[in-house]
């Protein structure tokens, strides 16, 4: 059978890929080795977290993606993290009934139009005249398509690590792509090597909870989705327990079993998500690192140890959580272990996430050098509008660094590159007090119901928020406290020789949402997203005018566009070295070009200088502004 598009792998990114393609009404196939483990939850059981993770979903949802929805139907509990941080690094994060979260996707996808499910391990990308033509199955099988999604995850050449001992795998209990590995080599893609760790998961009743913490449970007023309040659902606590000075010795006494201090893997693993080998390593006076017991799910009683990861050996692992309090009688159901896996350098892929090398091939997620399930997701939906854009012979969408956290990602990774697993963090983002968790919709909404993401009915009620946003920011404005109100008395304030209106006084830290709401009642009709949008754009207005000048100036080199990158060995006044790096890279505009850190100072000026003059016909260089 022949289709527009296909995707391999329904991780995260597949599945974002593959609706978001049959959306915009290409025919899609999405191939899955096990249609079971479809947006499976291979590591942590959660989505966003205290990094950019909920600002990539939030994002996500506005340009029409699925994740925010699904997490919001299928929480164990919700939380609002980092509001001492302030507005820009504010976050959520959702603690996920993991089979509930599978099973919801699952029946999206399936009852997606224009989106077909098949099981099968690909084994070769055929491609004929460096255009993707289609895919061979282990089967024998050949399916045909005019693009190819490759979210392949873990599973390309993965390696299972646990001590010393290393088989085949993607995940634990589930084959490794080898073949397709071997294929991509072939076909001149160069792989490298990036690895991850999942902890153990123990059972529920081994659990002695009298010694330890719950988290306190929150009732946030809106999730992840723009749209709307979601359902309320009982909710289920994390709790909290500690290592103790014996939990170090005891890894210190076994730390030769670990396979980073074997040898047993040597490659590179997400820098912000350490093992509990490497923070004794790294940190050997530390006694007391934090251990999160998250639950699972409604339907089981395993237990996720969040703090714990290890690929130390399984007998090793239990010897260390029994020294744990609240664990001394632990029954692991799941060791922890690593997976190794390849990956591809990131210059060899556009910003549209097509190959530089294969026409028409698209690659999301893991495979891209990223880690995280929200990373995986904003690439599958980016990767999955590209190719039916292709196939329309539309312009590419290329999320701008300036109005996304998906154009950060993006940004990075093929300008920057990354040696380790790429996580999203609001410290990556030059203008985070634009890219908050509050104001996605404004930024991205349009986009997304342009494009044909978002349906109309989704949009009408998009619009509403936005209008409510516009009315507020009126009402409040026009909100005048006067000297002898009882106002100043509430806030325990003298009173002041004139009045004030309320925009004048939100920048005071007492001036919470919580009394505005209480001391002006007829603003609780507004929905809460409008009010915390309000309320952060007055607090932040200072800053973000003095912000502004820069952004337009980002965002002006960022549409000064090289028309030939096939070219750059012929500017003039750039180094041998300047060229051959403009040649790896290939950026797409000036701004993209000077954001290469090995770049010197004289060829990023010496690219200023020839993009001010006029496009040379010779070269077929020139600004488009």
């Amino acid at each position: 059978m022949e289709y527009d598009v296909i995707v391999v792998g329904a991780g995260h990114a597949g599945c974002e890929a593959a609706l978001a393609a049959a959306r915009l009404g290409a025919q899609t196939l999405l191939l899955t080795m096990n249609p079971d483990t479809i947006a499976a939850m291979s590591c942590n059981p959660a989505i966003g977290g205290p990094a950019a993770k909920s600002h990539l979903v939030r994002e996500l949802d506005a340009l029409g993606g699925e994740m925010a929805r699904v997490i919001d139907q299928t929480y164990l509990n919700i939380r609002r993290i980092n509001e001492s941080r302030g507005p820009a690094a504010l976050a959520l994060r959702a603690q996920a009934d993991k089979k509930r979260y599978h099973a919801e996707m699952t029946l999206r996808l399936e009852r997606q139009s224009n989106l077909f499910i098949k099981q099968g391990m690909v084994t070769e990308i055929i491609v004929k005249k460096n255009r993707v033509t289609g895919v061979l199955l282990k089967s024998g099988r050949c399916y045909s398509a005019t693009t190819i999604i490759l979210a392949t995850g873990t599973f390309l050449g993965g390696q299972i690590v646990m001590g010393d001992i290393k088989y085949p795998g993607g995940r634990q209990g589930e084959p490794a792509a080898v073949e397709l590995s071997q294929n991509l080599t072939r076909l001149g893609i160069v792989l490298r090597r990036f690895q991850t760790a999942t902890p153990p998961r123990i059972h529920s009743r081994s659990i002695n909870y009298n010694k330890i913490t719950p988290q306190a449970l929150q009732e946030p007023q809106w999730g992840f989705s723009w749209d709307g309040c979601f359902k309320k659902r009982d909710q289920k606590p994390c709790w909290v327990t500690t290592t103790t000075p014996e939990t170090i010795r005891v890894i210190q006494n076994n730390i030769n079993y670990s396979p980073i201090r074997s040898g047993a893997i040597n490659s590179k693993g997400p820098h912000f998500c350490p093992s509990i080998d490497r923070k004794v390593i790294n940190f050997p006076d530390k006694t007391d690192h934090l251990i999160f017991l998250e639950p699972e799910g409604e339907f089981t009683e395993e237990v996720y140890l969040l703090g714990m990861t290890t690929a130390m050996p399984e007998m090793i692992q239990e010897k260390i959580l029994k020294t744990v309090p609240g664990l001394e009688a632990v029954d692991v159901i799941r060791p922890g272990y690593a997976v190794e896996y390849d990956c591809l350098d990131s210059f060899q892929f556009n910003a549209s996430l097509e190959s530089k090398k294969i026409e028409n091939l698209f690659t999301a997620g893991q495979i891209n050098g990223t880690s995280g399930y929200e990373e995986a997701a904003a690439q599958g939906l980016v990767a999955g509008i590209n190719a039916v854009r292709k196939l329309n012979n539309q312009s590419p969408y290329i999320p701008d660094r300036t109005t996304s956290y998906i154009g950060v990602l993006i940004d990075d990774l093929v300008t920057r590159g990354t040696e380790e697993p790429y996580r999203m963090m609001t410290s990556l983002a030059e203008f985070r007090l634009f890219l908050r968790l509050d104001n996605s919709l404004m930024r991205l909404g349009e986009w997304g119901y342009q494009m044909g993401l978002v349906a109309q009915e989704r949009w009408q009620k998009h619009q509403c928020i936005l209008a409510a946003i516009r009315e507020l920011q009126q009402a409040v404005g026009e909100i005048k406290i006067k000297p002898d109100s009882i106002f100043w008395g509430k806030l325990n304030l003298p009173q002041p020789d004139r009045g004030y209106r309320l925009p004048e006084l939100i920048l005071r830290p007492e001036i919470t949402d919580t009394f505005i709401l209480d001391f002006f009642p007829e603003l609780q009709k507004y929905p809460q997203p409008a009010r915390e949008y309000v309320w952060n754009e007055l607090k932040l207005a200072g800053y973000l005018a003095r912000q502004k000048d820069q952004l337009q100036q980002i965002r002006e080199m960022d549409s000064c566009v090289f028309q030939n990158r096939a070219s750059f060995h012929t500017l003039p006044y750039i180094s041998a070295e300047g060229r051959g790096i403009l040649e790896k890279i290939g950026p797409r505009s000036l701004g993209q070009a000077l954001r290469i850190p090995e770049l010197a100072d004289g060829d990023r000026t010496a690219l200023i200088l020839y993009m001010k003059q006029k496009g040379d016909p010779k070269t077929g260089y020139g600004a488009v502004i």
